[in-house]
Formats: C-alpha cells, structure tokens, sequence
C-alpha cells in the first residue's frame, strides 16, 4: 500500500471526539499534519491555504494538554512542509528526512538528502526521522537502498548534533546493527515502538528512547505492554503517528494530536506512574531529545 492509500484507508469515518484533558502537558512527539488535513503545497512550498485548518488542528489538542508538537516530514515536500510550519507556529518543531519506503523506492538520491541536510541546519528543525529500515512494506529489491539512505541520515543527524528518528518495521536486528555500526546519535527515538521486551531492553541499554503510539491500546498488544512497562519513564515518549494508529476505543477512524490522552492514560496504567507525574516525565523526556520549544 503506498502512503497516500495508507493515508486515506486511516482517514475513513468520523473524527473521534476529543478526550478529557490531561492533569499536566503532554507531548505528541510524531504527527503528520500535512496528511491529517490534506493541506501539503505542492513542492513543499507556497501559500498556505490552509493554515486556519492547521492551526485549529494545533489548538484542538491543546485544549486538552496536547500542548506541543513534533511535526514530522517523509519526504523532500513534507519535510520543507514540516520546516515551514514550526518555524511560524510557537508550539510545533520539526523532523525532516526521507522515509525508508521512500527510499526503497529510489527517493532519496543525492539532490534530495542534500536538501534534508540544508533544512536539518535550521532553526525549529530539531530531529531526522522519519529514516530507517521496512522490511513489511519494501521487498528485498529496495533494502540496499534503505539501508543507505539510513546511514546517511545518521550521519546527517550526528553533523547537525539533533535527535535521529526511527521507522523500524520488520527489522529490529538490523536496525541496531546500522546503529551500533554508524554510532547512534544521543539522542535516538525508535518511533511507534513495536518491538517485544527483549528488544526493549537492548534499546534502553543503548540509551534510546522508545515512543509509544495508539498500538500500546489494541488488545492484542501484549508484547507492547511488557515493553513499556520495563522502560524507565526518562525513556519513554508518546505519540500519535496521525493520521494512523488510532487509539482504542476509536480504531480504524482518524487519528489526531488530540487523541494523545488516551495513550498516556494507558501508559500510566502500564507502567503504574500517576497520570499527572508520567505527563511531566513524559515532557522533559521530549525536551531533553528535541531542545526548548518558544
């Protein structure tokens, strides 16, 4: 399935309502709001014509104590997106790169990692990521080219001394050996964790951060559970991964940052931290791996 079919299979039904809010600020530390709204100018530039429809968005969660984001980029078009808007808008930063199914496909060539290398330079551009390995939705033809394109997002992070994130799916072993081989950055997040406890523990004793997405509320999410529950809280980070991923009890229709408070209500009860301290926790983690917002 390409993204755009992946966007619109995650965007049927109605948007689920708001949650209650949370006791203290919380961070959604992996949205896609070019996608949730539709609104990306072609080329990644250019009038936004939707920016009330992106800024309501953006205040929707804060209402209930989604108070910051991390807007994160897929491609060369989104990640000038993602650069652009955390640039006039207090409480969003970015994340540029080229997304390894992308890269499989032959997307990230010298022009374009030239480009995510000059918008990793600025200001609110405070990670790489989304890069990594898919080894579900690539087939072997393009795993050459994603392994590379991996590799010189690292590098690409580690220049620009900012937080590397991770799209790792099918590929927990290779994953840490490109990073092990390369020399992860500090600050490294496997985003939507799905891995078991085992992995789990071999990331924490490499000092990364596991971001846990909707999944951490499907029922047969088992292995997800173990996996929070055994990651010290300065470790962990929460997300949406919108328009994907939405959390139970609103499956299958589509995600946004306001729905934030339903993972954290259930990583508080995983790991058994009250709900207000995880949310602090949960806060400084994400500014120690992407600096200060406003």
């Amino acid at each position: 399935m390409s993204r755009s079919a992946a966007s619109r299979a995650n965007r049927r039904g109605e948007p689920p309502p708001s949650p209650e809010p949370l006791p203290a600020p919380a961070v959604d530390s992996h949205t896609h709001l070019d996608i949730v709204l539709g609104e990306r100018p072609a080329g990644g530039h250019g009038e936004w014509a939707g920016e009330e429809r992106v800024d309501a968005e953006i205040e929707a969660a804060a209402a209930v104590g989604v108070t910051r984001l991390v807007q994160v980029g897929v491609d060369v078009a989104s990640s000038r997106w993602s650069a652009d808007l955390a640039a006039r808008h207090p409480n969003v930063l970015a994340a540029v790169a080229i997304h390894p199914n992308e890269a499989g496909a032959g997307g990230a060539g010298d022009d374009a990692l030239a480009e995510i290398d000059r918008l990793a330079a600025l200001p609110w551009v405070r990670a790489v990521g989304e890069t990594g390995l898919d080894r579900f939705r690539t087939g072997p033809e393009g795993w050459a080219a994603q392994e590379a394109s991996f590799r010189a997002h690292v590098r690409i992070a580690k220049q620009h001394g900012v937080a590397l994130v991770i799209h790792d799916r099918d590929a927990h072993g290779e994953v840490l050996r490109v990073l092990d081989d390369e020399g992860a950055p500090e600050h490294t997040v496997l985003h939507c964790f799905s891995g078991d406890a085992a992995f789990a523990r071999a990331c924490v004793e490499r000092g990364h951060v596991l971001s846990f997405a909707g999944t951490l509320t499907f029922g047969n999410a088992g292995d997800l559970r173990e996996a929070a529950a055994l990651t010290p809280v300065d470790q962990l980070l929460v997300e949406t991964d919108s328009p994907f991923l939405t959390p139970v009890p609103y499956r299958g229709r589509p995600n946004a940052s306001r729905l934030v408070p339903h993972t954290v209500r259930a990583l508080a009860e995983v790991t058994g931290v009250e709900l207000g301290r995880l949310c602090d926790a949960l806060t400084a983690t994400a500014e120690r791996v992407f600096g200060p917002w406003r």
